[in-house]
C-alpha cells in the first residue's frame, strides 16, 4: 500500500509538473497578447532585409515577416514594433527578454541553437553563403586570388570562422579588420582601407547596392559556407516556437497552393480543395490549435503575401538588389524550400 502511495505521489508531481509546464509554455503568447504588439529585433539597416524607408517604416523580408507573425496573432499587421539591433547585441535582446523574436539574418547553427538558450524554430527565411565583394579595379576572378588580401569583417558573426577556415584550406593569407555594423564594413571597402568585403552573398547585394559606383564592385563566384538566415526565439516557450514556425510554413504552404494576396479571401470562401479548405481554416480547427483563429493564415497572406511576394517585393529582379530564387524557390520550382502540410 505505501508503495502504491508512493508511486501515485510521484504520478501527481509529474502531472503538476506537466501542468506547470504547460502553463509557462503559453506565457509568451499571453503576454504579447496582453501588450497588444510583437517587439520584433532586426537588423540595424540592410536593404532587403530591413531598412528604414523614407517615411522611418522598416522595410525588408525579415521585417515582413514579423509583420506576419503579427497578423496570424492579432489579425493585423501593424501590431509590431521594431528594435534594430547590431550583430553583437541581437542575441543578448532576446535572451534578456527585450525582443519577442529575433528576424535579423542570423545564421542557424548547432552551437547557436543548443547552447545560448534560444531556438531556431524550423523555417528558413533565406537560404544563403558567405562570399566576397571586391573592387573590379583590384582585378581579381576568384576568392582563391586573395592571398594577402585586407579583409572586412562585422564582428559577433559566423563569418570570422568561414573565412578563416577557406583561407587557412586553401593555404592563403589574409589581414582581418573588423566592424560593429555592416555599413562601417561597407564604408571601409569603399573608401579603400580594406581590399574585399566579406558576408553572407545577399548582405554583399544589400550593401552593393548602396555604394556611390555599385557597378565598380564585383561579388566573386566562390560561395564559400552554407548559412540559412532564420528567425530565432528565446527557449523554453514551445507554444509561441510553433507559431513562429507555422507562420513560416504558412508562407510557403500558400505559395505552392497559388495563394496570393490577391485571392485568397476568396479562395478561403469558395474552394474545394481539401488542402488549401484545411490551410485557410475553412475545415478544421488547425488555428485553435495553434492558440490562432481560424482564418490566421487569411490574414497573414491578404496583408503581407505568400512567401514568393514578400521575396520578390523585397530581393527579387525588379528591387535594386536583382537576386534570383535560386535555392530560395519552392521545391516544385528546383528550389529547397518545403514546407510540411497542415493537417
Amino acid at each position: 500500500m505505501k508503495m502504491l502511495k508512493s508511486t501515485l505521489a510521484v504520478v501527481a508531481a509529474a502531472a503538476a509538473l506537466g501542468m506547470t509546464g504547460f502553463a509557462q509554455a503559453g506565457a509568451k503568447l499571453d503576454a504579447i497578447q496582453k501588450k497588444g504588439f510583437i517587439q520584433c529585433g532586426v537588423s540595424d539597416g540592410l536593404p532587403g532585409f530591413s531598412v528604414p524607408d523614407k517615411s522611418g517604416t522598416i522595410q525588408g523580408i525579415d521585417a515582413d515577416f514579423c509583420r506576419a507573425v503579427a497578423a496570424a496573432v492579432f489579425g493585423d499587421a501593424k501590431k509590431v514594433k521594431f528594435s534594430q539591433l547590431n550583430a553583437k547585441e541581437r542575441f543578448t535582446a532576446l535572451q534578456s527578454g527585450e525582443i519577442d523574436i529575433l528576424s535579423r539574418n542570423t545564421t542557424w547553427t548547432s552551437s547557436r541553437d543548443a547552447s545560448m538558450g534560444l531556438e531556431f524554430p524550423g523555417f528558413v527565411t533565406y537560404y544563403d553563403g558567405v562570399g566576397f565583394l571586391a573592387n573590379s579595379k583590384l582585378g581579381v576572378k576568384s576568392a582563391k586570388e586573395l592571398d594577402g588580401a585586407t579583409i572586412c569583417i562585422q564582428a559577433g558573426t559566423t563569418t570570422e570562422l568561414n573565412v578563416s577556415d577557406y583561407f587557412r584550406a586553401n593555404n592563403l593569407k589574409y589581414t582581418p579588420i573588423t566592424f560593429d555594423t555592416s555599413d562601417e564594413s561597407a564604408k571601409s571597402l569603399e573608401s579603400g582601407r580594406c581590399d574585399v568585403l566579406t558576408s553572407d552573398k545577399s548582405q554583399l547585394y544589400a550593401q552593393r547596392s548602396k555604394l556611390a559606383s555599385p557597378k565598380d564592385y564585383v561579388v566573386l563566384p566562390e560561395t564559400i559556407s552554407k548559412e540559412p538566415l532564420a528567425p530565432v526565439v528565446a527557449r523554453g516557450d514551445d507554444e509561441w516556437t510553433a507559431i513562429v514556425r507555422w507562420v513560416g510554413y504558412a508562407l510557403l504552404n500558400t505559395e505552392e497552393a497559388g495563394i496570393t494576396s490577391k485571392n485568397v479571401e476568396a479562395e478561403a470562401k469558395s474552394t474545394k480543395n481539401p488542402d488549401v479548405a484545411r490551410l485557410l481554416g475553412a475545415d478544421g480547427d488547425y488555428g485553435p490549435q495553434l492558440k490562432l483563429k481560424k482564418d490566421w493564415v487569411v490574414q497573414i497572406v491578404a496583408q503581407v503575401g505568400n512567401y514568393g511576394e514578400i521575396f520578390d517585393k523585397n530581393l527579387g529582379k525588379t528591387t535594386p538588389l536583382e537576386i534570383d530564387r535560386g535555392m530560395n524557390a519552392l521545391w516544385t520550382n528546383g528550389g529547397i524550400q518545403y514546407a510540411p502540410p497542415v493537417r
